[in-house]
């Protein structure tokens, strides 16, 4: 019997605070978030293509191995971008990523959405290991990695870095 609370989960968890409000994606929202739908680090170039990939994801989900939010504004029900956790989560870690429409960067939606994601990855799965993967000239995520307390544990090949969340002892 595992220990973790993972995916699925018997009603898609949309959990939210005042400024963003992260739930399922939908069919719908798949034309909107071409440019930024990856999966295996390879990005879509077409809706078809997205729409494999989010199937994909979606499958994942059903297996237990990630769980994926469209991160949406709240005060317009806009899809802003998306995050989640990808991998490792039947070893009580998982890898957190995130990625924003460009239109929608610096505007303080990928914090708040983050935080929402790490305090259901602590809380509620009972994850004991955070990370996240990330280029080492992405100003933006290595900027966000530290507001949100992930220090540098590795230099990887092709210039990335991996970074692991300070979790506090309760």
């Amino acid at each position: 019997m595992n220990k973790f609370k993972l995916p699925p989960y018997d009603n898609f968890p949309i959990i939210f605070d005042s400024k963003v409000l992260l739930r399922q994606v939908l069919l719908s929202d798949i034309k909107d978030l071409v440019e930024i739908s990856f999966y295996d680090a390879v990005q879509a170039v077409s809706i078809e293509q997205a729409l494999n990939m989010q199937n994909k994801i979606n499958q994942d989900y059903m297996n237990g191995h990630s769980i994926h939010w469209a991160v949406t504004d709240q005060a317009t029900n806009k899809v802003v971008g998306t995050c989640g956790y990808y991998r490792g989560l039947n070893e009580g870690n998982g890898e957190l990523g995130c990625v924003l429409l460009p239109e929608w960067r610096g505007k303080g939606f990928m914090t708040p959405a983050m935080k929402l994601t790490i305090r259901f990855g602590l809380h509620t799965m009972g994850l004991n290991r955070i990370w996240a993967v990330t280029g080492n000239q992405n100003a933006d995520a290595l900027k966000l990695l530290a507001r949100l307390d992930f220090m540098k544990v590795a230099d990887l090949p092709g210039n990335e870095v991996a970074y692991e969340l300070r979790i506090k002892p309760s």
